[in-house]
């Protein structure tokens, strides 16, 4: 048989039938990922791509930053152009740290995309995002999907069978369970992860991207698990009210505040020096605001 009779019968195999192209799509996470179809000198090869989820294990992680973490926070903007140190109230939320336990949970890999997203309008379940107000470079399927609330970001992921991730669950799937300042490890490297600068201009074109990158441009900067993006790109809505402190003690999988204005914002995106891009550095936003830094990413209980 030819190979490129291989190639044709492989890819019908492999195609999704007509019927299935309108129906809601089904959770993603426990789903076997589909195989890709590449040829190379009449050789078929298949590729398992990489998963849409990721499950984080139960356990046990420290949650927060204690005083020499965040002194080495303040340090760091004396490192930006602005090249002052910032007070310790700007990260002074991030006490006190914590012990968090986690039950067993599925957090995607990377950022909802604008194709994904668009999926949920087409259906009727989601918005659409206000990119003809002057945002349309931010409107590719391979972008980030932005200029979300926090209302939107929650029906989407409702839609797909899952939710926001809990602000613990967020910093866990960042910070692994040693503590790392950033997703990739303890040291900076702004080459791994799409940045800003603490500056008056705050845009950065030193990592290849002036705004938006695509998701997953940066494999270097991902954590050990496989998690894409977890800083830099787009700061991610979660689902936790905020609170200017964490709680004392030991707590089991945290929901943070049963009420409150503003809801918490992790990650940091393409606006933010690296102060800002730490694992465990915290945002918070009224709900109803949209900015074309900010995204969100789902989580499903396992």
């Amino acid at each position: 048989m030819r190979p490129a009779t291989v190639v044709a019968l492989a890819l019908l195999v492999l195609a999704p039938s007509a019927g299935a192209r309108g129906a809601p799509p089904r959770p993603e996470a426990p789903a076997a990922p589909a195989a890709e179809v590449n040829t190379r000198g009449g050789i078929v090869t298949l590729q398992i791509p990489a998963p849409e989820a990721l499950l984080l294990r139960e356990g046990t992680f420290t949650m927060g930053s204690s005083p020499s973490e965040v002194a080495h926070a303040q340090s760091l903007c004396a490192l930006e152009p602005m090249g002052r140190e910032c007070p310790e109230q700007v990260f002074a939320d991030e006490y006190p740290p914590h012990e968090v336990y986690l039950s067993d949970v599925w957090i995607d890999r990377t950022e909802v995309t604008v194709a994904r997203y668009r999926r949920c309008v087409a259906a009727g379940h989601c918005l659409e995002p206000p990119y003809a107000s002057g945002a349309a470079r931010f409107d590719r399927p391979e972008l980030p999907v932005v200029m979300v609330t926090w209302n939107d970001a929650a029906a989407f992921c409702a839609w797909t069978g899952g939710r926001l991730p809990t602000e613990a669950e967020w910093e866990r799937a960042a910070r692994g369970t040693r503590g790392r300042r950033y997703p990739w490890g303890n040291l900076w490297n702004g080459s791994i992860v799409n940045h800003g600068k603490l500056s008056w201009d705050e845009l950065d074109p030193t990592d290849g991207f002036l705004e938006l990158a695509p998701v997953s441009s940066f494999p270097d900067g991902r954590t050990p698990d496989g998690f894409a993006d977890m800083a830099g790109n787009v700061e991610e809505w979660v689902a936790d009210y905020y609170a200017p402190r964490y709680q004392e003690g030991s707590v089991m999988n945290p929901r943070g505040p049963t009420q409150g204005e503003e809801r918490v914002l992790r990650g940091g995106g393409y606006v933010h020096g690296r102060p800002f891009l730490r694992a465990a550095s915290r945002q918070h936003d009224l709900p109803s605001m949209r900015r074309p830094w900010r995204g969100f990413r789902c989580a499903r209980d396992a």
